[in-house]
């Protein structure tokens, strides 16, 4: 396996320029997170309504310009966001793409799919009944088989969010720009991405996991990706039943701070969007934010922190309005 390396991401940069939404940056209300400066990163508007966008447009565009995009299109599996991204970077480029989810997949992920004109085969309960399927599909036909994360083109489009968030917080202040990045983690693809600038930058990392779905907190424990059960609340977007060797080697060179926080506090951290902000995240989302509204990492008051809002795919109607 060979390292993710800030020069990866870079290149990356290079393919998804003009084409992805660059991240926009909000500040978080004074002293609501406690002492330290926190910003929220606010990829849930990126197209398709998830940071998945940039790895998808990764992948297509260097498969293309490699002449290694088959005739069949591409093939994925994933718990929606993935798919969504993958089905509309296919559509960009007149591609087909078939994309697998569980069948436990929130409707509106899978109506978005099919606007997105992807042929969609729902199977199992879990992300992983869903991979399995997608590869015997590729097999079968073909197809190029994507991945929602563990891939070294996907993780590296994914990093590109990073570099700009240290790019954009440098041009508003002087140094040090960003110190710290607190992102939610599933199977590890955006972490790994991150995790590859922040190792070029210096910067601290913090992973965030549904205590019940933390499957790159145990492959921290157990030295190596392990299988782990997987029962949240965000399990559509963080429900992988296993971290990449990929996120597992950037997290060990980056000295991550992995934290877990539970369902009741994810789901209170997305509500506190909604209630002080108006905005609207999916509970993959909100699981970043919870580690700081919990307590779970406390960022010191030095620190200049931001928080990554990686996506919006989500009923809102759950979300109760205050006043």
């Amino acid at each position: 396996m060979e390292a993710l390396s800030y020069d990866d991401v870079l290149a990356a940069a290079a393919r998804v320029e003009g084409v992805v939404r660059p991240v926009s940056l909000l500040p978080a209300d004074a002293d609501a997170l406690g002492p330290a400066e926190v910003w929220l990163a606010a990829e849930y508007m990126q197209h398709t309504g998830s940071f998945k966008a940039r790895g998808a447009v990764n992948f297509t565009a260097a498969h293309l310009k490699g002449g290694a995009m088959p005739d069949a299109g591409v093939v994925i599996a994933s718990g929606g966001n993935a798919g969504l991204a993958c089905a509309w970077a296919a559509r960009r480029h007149g591609i087909a793409a078939t994309v697998f989810v569980p069948e436990t997949a929130p409707p509106v992920k899978v109506a978005r799919l099919l606007t997105y004109g992807a042929q969609v085969r729902q199977v199992g309960t879990e992300y992983a009944q869903a991979l399995e399927a997608s590869h015997e599909f590729a097999e079968a036909t073909g197809a190029i088989a994507s991945h929602a994360y563990d891939n070294p083109l996907i993780a590296a489009g994914a990093g590109t969010l990073a570099e700009e968030i240290v790019e954009s917080l440098r041009r508003r202040s002087t140094s040090p720009a960003v110190t710290t990045i607190v992102t939610a983690v599933g199977g590890g693809g955006l972490f790994a991405g991150i995790g590859a600038v922040a190792a070029h930058h210096g910067l601290r990392v913090v992973a965030v996991e549904p205590e019940h779905s933390r499957a790159l907190n145990a492959a921290l424990e157990h030295g190596r990706p392990v299988d782990v059960p997987v029962s949240s609340i965000a399990a559509d977007s963080l429900g992988a039943r296993r971290a990449s060797a990929t996120a597992l080697e950037v997290a060990q060179r980056v000295r991550a701070t992995s934290v877990l926080v539970d369902d009741a506090s994810i789901a209170a951290a997305r509500q506190a969007l909604w209630d002080h902000r108006r905005v609207v995240v999916e509970h993959g989302a909100a699981t970043a934010l919870a580690a700081l509204l919990t307590g779970a990492y406390r960022p010191r008051p030095d620190e200049r922190v931001v928080v990554v809002l990686c996506g919006a795919n989500t009923d809102p109607a759950d979300l109760v309005s205050r006043a």
